[in-house]
């Protein structure tokens, strides 16, 4: 049985003291809605507890699905960098950006290259090069491929939306096929969710319909995603084919918030191509004095 982890949108805090040149940017609505909204809900606490259970339990494998800093500053990016060390090692640990990974011109670079031990391919060279087209990668791991995919993109204030390319798309379904043919249990992970009406308009992922077509020509057993900050679970269905589509709550929200309290997916694999069987739980903070609770679990597929 291969045991499978999920978490998302850490949003590390708390926010650092910014420069009047960084403020001069989108980044100023963002602090602003730090200072009046997100900060009163979002504690480390919450994601100290999770990574608490989380080591707990011992999974086989973490996958993260973007959104781990607030304003993509520097400082942001380093202590994120720190974070990384400690929630598991680079080979157990795969990560795709999200929209706050690339809240200005020039971050999601800057993340990547800070973060590329965690989303390196098992084909991609060992040094980051800005020229390589790292999206989407294939990591294999016992019967198990993570695809990462990335929708991460720079927008302008007041917008949180993502990006499928049509490029991606092509890569993403041939990875998918490739893996198939492998007899792997195929798991892609990206930061929006590649539903339509998931999201808000100015929050919603573009090329949802090229996703897809991915899917649909690759073939695929699981989607995971974060950025609603809500626990969900959708469908993506193709004739006979239906693909579950996981998100999950803010790692770092607090209970008692309007968004679900954090918390964690964990998935059980098992079985071989044709035949998988996946049992799924998921666990939440129900209060800072108390362990993490069992919120719901259901077997996905499988007899």
């Amino acid at each position: 049985m291969f045991k499978l982890a999920h978490i998302s949108d850490i949003h590390l805090g708390p926010l650092p003291a910014l420069t009047v040149r960084e403020l001069a940017s989108k980044r100023i609505t963002g602090y602003l809605n730090w200072h009046r909204n997100r900060r009163k809900h979002l504690f480390p606490h919450a994601l100290d507890m999770v990574l608490d259970a989380l080591k707990a339990e011992a999974p086989d494998h973490l996958a993260i699905t973007g959104d781990l800093v607030n304003l993509a500053t520097n400082v942001e990016i380093h202590k994120v960098t720190d974070w990384l060390a400690e929630a598991g090692a680079p080979l157990d640990t795969s990560v795709v950006p999200g929209n706050h990974d690339a809240y200005v011109p020039g971050a999601h670079d800057r993340v990547v290259e800070a973060w590329y031990d965690y989303m390196r391919g098992d084909d991609d060279p060992l040094i980051w090069h800005a020229d390589h087209k790292l999206f989407p990668y294939i990591r294999r791991r016992g019967p198990v491929a993570l695809i990462g995919c990335s929708t991460s993109i720079a927008t302008p204030p007041f917008s949180a939306s993502g990006y499928f390319s049509a490029r991606q798309a092509r890569e993403t379904a041939n990875l998918l096929k490739a893996a198939g043919e492998e007899g792997l249990f195929r798991v892609v992970m990206i930061h929006h969710p590649p539903i339509r009406g998931a999201a808000s308009r100015h929050k919603r992922m573009i090329g949802i319909r090229r996703f897809a077509g991915a899917i649909r020509t690759g073939g695929a057993e699981l989607v995971l995603h974060g950025h609603t900050h809500l626990n969900t679970l959708y469908w993506l269905t193709h004739k006979q084919r239906k693909v579950p589509v996981v998100g999950i709550s803010s790692a770092s929200q607090g209970p008692g918030g309007k968004k679900p309290a954090a918390g964690y997916n964990l998935f059980s694999i098992e079985g071989e191509a044709g035949n998988w069987q996946v049992d799924w739980k998921r666990f939440i903070v129900k209060s800072e004095d108390e362990p993490l609770a069992l919120d719901h679990q259901e077997r996905l597929f499988g007899a």
